[in-house]
């Protein structure tokens, strides 16, 4: 894996490194399937439940005496094999096009990247001017002629409409609409609730939510003709309660909100709405960088008034802050999070959610949905002073 060298200042050096690093990443060996064995959890027990009653009513009519448990294994084999075959049927990318905001980040530059090598016509987002965009005139380098980079700034109605206006204009030959939207733009504010300026709080709104939410109603009637589908992007961790994420997990938490409101409205539609909601993806060249965090903490401290920072003290304030400092020196594993990615785009009966996120994750995900919070606390909890 490689790691950033964070002497490198370049924006075109910072490119090539960030490509380079996402590109070189393994898929890590312990990663587990979730959206596979979520999908068989419910026909697994219906298998025993249905095993079970039928098995006593051939016994009670004394038609057969076969048991439950070789019921169970015939009903368990046919049901898992159609589930299977149900789950890895693929659509076929010819003529289909897909729009990626964000690709600025490395998450969506590299998705992008694979959408194209599978054959779709994507239209790639990118949150800043093309022409001096570097990851943008990478792209295209590297990718066929179906890529096409726009600039797309999900916090100006100008550009959402302009860049609506391009896709529509520019969609396969006999497309009948826009196959996918997959909101990947996101923007991390770190930092405990009191710390927060409210143009920070304002910046957060704006970008992950309400311009994620105001870009799916403009491009709705384009995904309404294609039949296709809306894939938002989002972290798992937004279910664990966290210091300095409180922001970020509550804009999270609403998009995963808004995405299931949103896919019932669109049921009837023949729409599909799918939540990728990953694990620690914010490690390396995934969200963070060093830089990025030392800046926007010396922002905030400033912004404090005296009380506050009496109250707080900066050794409290700084170890708060540079406790995430780890996450900006590690190479990011997104495999995972790719993958389903292309699979929510990809396969022709999605998953509403996708949970791309390790054991000891989804463990305490587990724990912080299900225990009471004053249990749940002994074991993940912030000891009080």
């Amino acid at each position: 894996m490689q790691v950033f060298d964070n002497t490198m200042r370049r924006a075109s050096r910072r490119a090539s490194l960030r490509r380079g690093s996402i590109s070189m990443l393994p898929q890590k060996q312990s990663e587990i399937p979730w959206d596979i064995l979520e999908r068989l959890a419910m026909p697994f027990l219906f298998c025993h439940a249905a095993a079970v009653v039928i098995s006593n009513v051939l016994h009670v009519f004394d038609i057969s005496h076969v048991s439950t448990f070789a019921v169970f294994v015939w009903f368990a084999l046919s049901t898992v094999g159609a589930v299977l075959f149900y789950h890895f049927v693929k659509v076929t990318a010819s003529g289909k096009g897909v729009l990626i905001t964000g690709c600025e980040a490395p998450i969506a530059w590299y998705l992008a990247k694979k959408l194209d090598d599978l054959g779709f016509h994507v239209y790639a987002g990118f949150n800043v001017p093309i022409k001096e965009c570097e990851e943008a005139t990478i792209l295209r380098e590297e990718t066929s002629g179906r890529m096409k980079t726009i600039y797309l700034d999900i916090t100006s109605e100008k550009s959402m409409l302009e860049a609506a206006m391009f896709v529509s204009e520019h969609l396969p030959f006999g497309a009948k609409g826009l196959w996918a939207v997959i909101h990947c733009a996101q923007w991390v504010a770190l930092g405990e609730i009191e710390w927060l300026p409210f143009t920070v709080l304002r910046k957060s709104l704006d970008l992950n939510l309400l311009g994620c939410a105001r870009l799916t109603q403009i491009m709705l009637p384009l995904i309404r003709g294609a039949r296709g589908r809306v894939i938002f992007l989002t972290s798992a961790l937004n279910k664990i309660p966290t210091p300095v994420r409180s922001v970020q997990c509550a804009t999270q938490a609403a998009i995963e909100s808004f995405a299931a409101c949103l896919r019932q409205e669109m049921r009837t539609r023949k729409v599909d709405v799918s939540v990728v909601a990953a694990g620690e993806f914010t490690p390396g060249n995934a969200w963070l960088k060093e830089d990025d965090l030392r800046e926007q903490a010396k922002k905030m401290w400033g912004q404090m008034s005296p009380e506050q920072k009496r109250a707080y003290g900066e050794d409290y304030y700084e170890a708060a802050m540079t406790c995430i400092e780890k996450y900006s020196r590690e190479a990011a594993d997104i495999q995972p999070t790719v993958r389903v990615l292309i699979d929510a785009t990809t396969r022709s009966f999605p998953m509403a959610r996708y949970t791309p996120v390790t054991p000891k994750e989804k463990l305490q995900i587990f724990l912080a949905e299900h225990l009471p919070p004053s249990l749940y606390e002994v074991f993940y909890g912030v000891p009080r002073k």
